[in-house]
């Protein structure tokens, strides 16, 4: 979601400049800044910018430079004074031998231009339009920059999830003959090696072997790293599907880890459980 979009021209003698620049947000938090004489717009504009840009914490800033030659605006002289007077009163407080420039301050503050006309000229609103897409169009680029290059970040996280998890399989048998030789020192400690019914033993043994089976939870985190890839290479925004599909990456490798009873399985896992963690920072930043 992250991005920057800019883009200026010049209308009706004014210079109008559009920036856009856009962070992660889990909704479309969005913040309008236009001149007074716009704002009868403001509606549609935050409706278009809602629409193309979905979601992300956006600043949405329209600056109009008066350029040389007749003007359709006039000084708001009583809001200039206003401004004047409650600004000087203020450095007086602070220090009454001030040398503030205080009239260049006040002329930067807004709404001090006041339109002659009632009415917005809907001409020269459609050309602010044009120059709003354009921005639009703009910060659109800049995300799907940024979407390749995450995209590039991600898959490599989730083909190093699926590789450790390849990995896994070294040590499989390894447990198995760990468990086994676990419960028989056990037995041992308590029964005469000759006593112990081998029957029970291996009935205990195949109830520990299924408890501590991992088989299921490998396939279904295989599939999960599948699907996760499909999803982000669809045609539409996924950002929050992908989110879902992480999360239950996360509860197959927390189920390995807690049935893992081998030390070297237990690092592996360390390195899926820090693989998926580099992989939801990313997911913030997805549409």
């Amino acid at each position: 979601m992250t991005g920057f979009g800019k883009s200026t021209g010049e209308i009706n003698n004014k210079k109008i400049t559009v920036e856009i620049k856009s962070l992660n947000s889990k909704q479309a938090d969005i913040s309008v800044r236009i001149p007074s004489f716009y704002k009868e717009k403001e509606l549609p504009l935050r409706s278009l910018i809602n629409k193309n840009l979905q979601r992300g914490k956006i600043e949405f800033n329209l600056y109009a430079e008066l350029l040389g030659g007749s003007s359709n605006f006039t000084l708001n002289t009583e809001l200039f004074k206003k401004y004047y007077n409650e600004f000087n009163a203020a450095a007086n407080e602070v220090n009454p031998a001030h040398n503030s420039d205080l009239i260049a301050v006040v002329s930067k503050l807004p709404d001090l231009l006041k339109a002659e006309r009632s009415e917005l000229d809907e001409k020269e609103w459609n050309g602010v339009f044009e120059i709003i897409e354009e921005a639009i169009s703009k910060i659109d680029e800049f995300r799907c920059t940024e979407g390749s290059s995450l995209e590039k970040e991600i898959t490599l996280r989730v083909n190093n999830i699926t590789e450790l998890l390849v990995s896994v399989e070294q040590y499989e048998q390894e447990r198995i003959e760990t468990v086994k030789t676990k419960i028989l020192a056990n037995l041992k400690e308590v029964v005469d090696e000759k006593s112990i019914n081998k029957d029970r033993f291996e009935q205990e043994l195949i109830y520990y072997i299924e408890k501590y089976d991992i088989t299921e939870e490998k396939t279904r985190l295989s599939q999960h790293c599948s699907y996760f890839i499909d999803t982000m290479n669809s045609t539409i925004s996924e950002g929050k599907k992908l989110g879902f599909i992480s999360q239950e990456m996360g509860r197959e490798i927390n189920t390995l880890g807690s049935k893992a009873n081998h030390s070297e399985l237990q690092k592996i896992v360390v390195q899926m459980k820090d693989e998926l963690e580099k992989i939801k920072e990313q997911i913030l930043n997805i549409l």
